[in-house]
């Protein structure tokens, strides 16, 4: 696994350094300080309860942090706001958009909390003709979150894991994901991906993974009517005392467009999971084999209101144990009216949970989620959030039960850029779990002042 990680690093390294020497000659050549942005964060929270147990365990504490951070991006700033241009224009041939920042924390009561985390992101692309472009995701992070948040690139904004630590202990995670991408068409698409997700911590509880995923895609349209969309995954799943396992994933869909505004899909994707032979003492992982057909349906009511659902069923077989099944959903709704943005989604059906603190595998599971944001003045937003998930874990047993959680959260945050470099925000949220075993209840409270400084 170490060596694996080594060459995960080499290249991203090696990618890294193909994206930026060639940018950083160009941006010294125009105005090498002017792609720099170096910026300042102090942080307050409270924290009703820090670890997520129950009422009788549980730990509330004053969390302080210093977080200077820096900022790389070959975009322009805006004039306005001084901050860096979010979307490239078709005429940018390469750009790369970094941004590293390290937070020193402090607790007011648990001291020997105290830790020194790390955040960072890279975008990065290289465009070799029109229609041929390389990419680079990457983030990284070392936090002591109890839950982690979700920051792969399906996730919904302020997401979490399902999985969570049983106290605070940092841990750190990288996730690299180079792309290869080549238009053969106006909607033709050919895009090769790469993942390589790290994780590691230092616990009793909970233990290192390292996932391998390469996953080639096609999107092509016969003509302005007919179209299908195919892709297939390939998973190296490595774990510190767990069985590795090797996964794959078929998907196939066939599109008809009525017109530019609405189409419509028949979609069936089946997925494999194959465990290692167990050896003598670890646990019985039973692989599986999940089979999901659906529809579903795309349309703009308007260039503001736009919606997507898709509707099936499915069933996981696993080898020798008992088949779980339900239906299968995923829905979104989007409306932009003027200066504010509603958003609401909410998906059904069934999730897995690797490469996290539990790793509880294949989890029967329901979420809907509310957001609303709204530019109330010029430099000053204010939002408002709502969520509730429901899980049921086939694979795991505590205290003769399999846990079924019932998470609710709700949310609001407010920020004002008081001046060109001074930015303070306020968020406050609630979030409670009910769960059928009493160890797993939890009810907190959190609220964090925020005060940043740019240059």
């Amino acid at each position: 696994m170490k060596k694996t990680k080594r060459i995960a690093w080499m290249g991203c390294l090696t990618a890294l350094l193909l994206m930026l020497l060639p940018t950083m000659v160009h941006a010294w050549a125009e105005d090498i300080f002017s792609h720099f942005q170096v910026y300042i964060t102090a942080e307050e929270e409270y924290n009703s309860n820090l670890d997520l147990t129950s009422n009788r365990l549980k730990r509330s504490d004053y969390i302080t942090t210093v977080s200077p951070g820096l900022r790389f991006s070959t975009s322009p700033k805006s004039p306005t706001t001084g901050e860096f241009r979010r979307e490239p224009t078709a005429e940018d041939r390469f750009g790369v958009d970094l941004d590293v920042r390290a937070g020193f924390v402090f607790y007011a009561k648990e001291h020997d909390d105290n830790y020194i985390s790390l955040n960072g992101t890279l975008n990065a692309w290289y465009a070799f003709t029109r229609n041929f472009t390389f990419r680079v995701r990457d983030y990284l992070v070392r936090s002591d979150e109890v839950r982690e948040q979700d920051y792969s690139v399906t996730a919904i904004p302020g997401q979490s894991l399902l999985s969570r630590m049983s106290i605070r202990e940092p841990y750190y995670r990288n996730v690299f994901e180079p792309s290869l991408e080549y238009r053969f068409g106006r909607d033709n698409v050919l895009t090769l991906n790469y993942r390589n997700n790290i994780y590691e911590i230092s616990s009793r509880t909970a233990e290192d993974s390292m996932e391998n995923y390469v996953n080639p895609r096609l999107t092509y349209w016969f003509n302005v009517k007919h179209g299908i969309y195919l892709e297939y995954g390939f998973t190296l799943a490595d774990f510190e005392n767990s069985r590795d396992w090797v996964g794959h994933l078929g998907t196939a869909r066939y599109m008809y467009r009525f017109n530019p505004r609405t189409s419509v899909f028949v979609e069936y994707t089946q997925l494999w999971r194959n465990f290692d032979k167990p050896s003598f003492g670890e646990n019985t992982a039973l692989d599986y084999v999940v089979y999901r057909p659906s529809i579903g349906i795309e349309h703009a009511f308007s260039p503001t209101l736009s919606a997507r659902g898709q509707f099936g069923y499915f069933w996981q077989d696993p080898n020798g144990g008992t088949t779980t099944d339900s239906f299968y959903y995923d829905v979104s709704l989007t409306k932009r009216a003027g200066k504010t943005t509603y958003t609401l989604s909410s998906q059904g059906g069934y999730t897995e949970d690797y490469f996290t603190s539990e790793n509880l595998g294949f989890t029967k599971y329901y979420r809907v989620v509310g957001r609303v944001t709204h530019q109330l003045l010029q430099r000053m937003n204010v939002g408002l959030f709502g969520s509730y998930e429901w899980a049921k874990y086939p694979g795991t047993v505590i205290d003769d039960k399999k846990p079924k959680d019932q998470i609710w959260a709700v949310g609001c945050n407010a920020s004002y850029q008081i001046l060109r470099w001074l930015t303070i925000s306020l968020d406050g949220s609630h979030r409670e779990n009910r769960s059928n075993i009493e160890d797993r209840d939890y009810s907190e409270y959190r609220g964090i002042l925020r005060i940043t400084a740019t240059y």
